[in-house]
């Protein structure tokens, strides 16, 4: 059951929820905000609002998450059937990509937080001069790709044939989504991405907690899980002309900072990055008080 303010695309017969705010008809520019793994378009919570008075201000719930579809996972090897979704990036990218023309219908500038961020990059290389800017926000360094083994210990490397060989096992990743999918892990969980301990609350874990509920989401985990030969962001980012900003928690507890830091450093079309104290891996909630400026400022220059 969708609550009130929120709106359904028929996208490729699923069902993609998302919402909007500001009412801003002169504005010539949109904000589409979109969530990390396990989150959903609520999770712009402390945000949209604010957006949304100085331009039109979309959230949108990924395929898999919030009260979008959650359909039958497919994964290279498997046969393909015709309920089946291959949770992947160019997928999500493209579920951006479309949402921005069909719903949307003006140029945007696209948030992404976590994995977010890396679906934003590959949607702002669909949309082409459509997008005109990318807001990094905790951006998802996908540190278990296959393409990052060279920086894996030798352990890590010769467990990871073992490893993929029990992801793809259905009763097992079953078995490990249901038992992540309490209140009482959720709040462990969240303890450790927002280390400062501000707005962890009822609201946040009921809305982490309400679309596990849903008869597909062991499968949206799935498919997740599996996914270990993919786009990296900076792959994906010296692809783009456009400009990209990006924010950090400094003490991001999945995300290195000095990652992001190096990124910066080499990066041609990242041209700025803020580095938020005090906060974790998703400081636009955690922190909002501190993050909410600076997407103000980077959506009214680009307007």
């Amino acid at each position: 059951m969708t609550n009130a303010n929120t709106h359904i695309l028929n996208w490729n017969g699923l069902d993609v929820a998302w919402q909007q705010q500001g009412k801003l008809m002169n504005s010539q520019l949109s904000t589409l905000l979109i969530h990390g793994f396990g989150a959903n378009k609520d999770h712009w919570r402390h945000n949209q609002t604010v957006l949304g008075t100085v331009s039109q201000c979309y959230s949108i719930d990924l395929i898999g998450f919030g009260e979008s579809s959650q359909p039958n996972s497919f994964i290279n090897g498997e046969r393909i059937r015709p309920d089946s979704f291959c949770y992947n990036f160019d997928n999500w990218g493209q579920q951006i990509a479309d949402f921005t023309k069909l719903v949307i219908k003006q140029p945007v500038i696209l948030v992404g937080n976590s994995i977010g961020g890396i679906i934003a990059l590959r949607a702002a290389k669909i949309l082409g001069s459509k997008c005109k800017g990318v807001i990094l926000i905790n951006c998802a360094q996908r540190l278990m790709d296959d393409k990052q083994l060279l920086k894996q210990s030798f352990f890590q490397k010769s467990f990871r044939p073992v490893l993929k060989f029990f992801t793809r096992q259905r009763w097992l990743s079953k078995s490990l989504f249901r038992n992540a999918a309490k209140p009482n892990f959720i709040k462990k969980v969240l303890e450790k991405a927002y280390p400062s301990g501000s707005n962890i609350d009822e609201e946040l874990i009921y809305m982490l907690y309400k679309p596990t509920l849903g008869l597909g989401a062991p499968e949206a985990f799935h498919g997740f899980i599996n996914i270990f030969n993919d786009y990296l962001a900076p792959d994906l980012m010296n692809q783009l002309d456009v400009p990209v900003d990006m924010i950090c928690g400094q003490e991001d507890p999945w995300e290195p900072i000095a990652e992001a830091k190096h990124w910066f450093s080499y990066i041609k079309c990242i041209r700025s990055l803020e580095i938020i104290p005090n906060s974790g891996h998703c400081p636009h909630d955690e922190t909002p008080e501190l993050v909410n400026p600076i997407l103000l400022k980077l959506i009214q220059e680009a307007t």
